[in-house]
């Protein structure tokens, strides 16, 4: 399993690499966290990656300043932010999804056929089990 891990692990730093956007992992979890909600906010990036709140908001700045992620009041509380995607983030996930999209297609394109279906089940327990693991499905990315 840590074998499968460490792979995983090396196609998203490539993915990040070849995306040219000199993000961090942590960082890429915060554009994938704010892709999947209409209402980010640093405290929920905070318990999402199990890190201090000020840890948070500095993630979130680096992102805001390298034109990833906006920041703007929440229209129903002035005194929350709310962090969204920019397009130029956006349009990064965009990349980093497909350069790994490709590299898993030509992996799995050496796995025999007949394993094929005990691998995509096997795999799909996985992710369940992640999400059960983590509700908030934090690090289902």
């Amino acid at each position: 399993m840590i074998s499968a891990a460490r792979v995983f692990a090396g196609i998203t730093a490539e993915s990040l690499a070849q995306a040219g956007a000199g993000i961090s992992l942590p960082q890429l979890r915060v554009l994938v966290l704010a892709s999947r909600s209409d209402s980010l906010n640093a405290t929920e990036v905070a318990a999402a990656l199990q890190v201090h709140l000020s840890t948070s908001s500095r993630l979130c700045d680096r992102l805001v300043q390298a034109g990833l992620l906006d920041r703007r009041d929440r229209p129903e509380d002035r005194r929350q932010l709310q962090l969204t995607l920019t397009h130029e983030g956006l349009t990064l996930l965009d990349k980093i999804t497909a350069h790994r999209r490709k590299v898993f297609t030509r992996i799995l394109r050496r796995v025999d056929p007949a394993d094929s279906a005990a691998l995509a089940q096997s795999l799909g327990l996985f992710v369940e089990a992640a999400h059960e693991y983590d509700p908030d499905r934090s690090l289902v990315p």
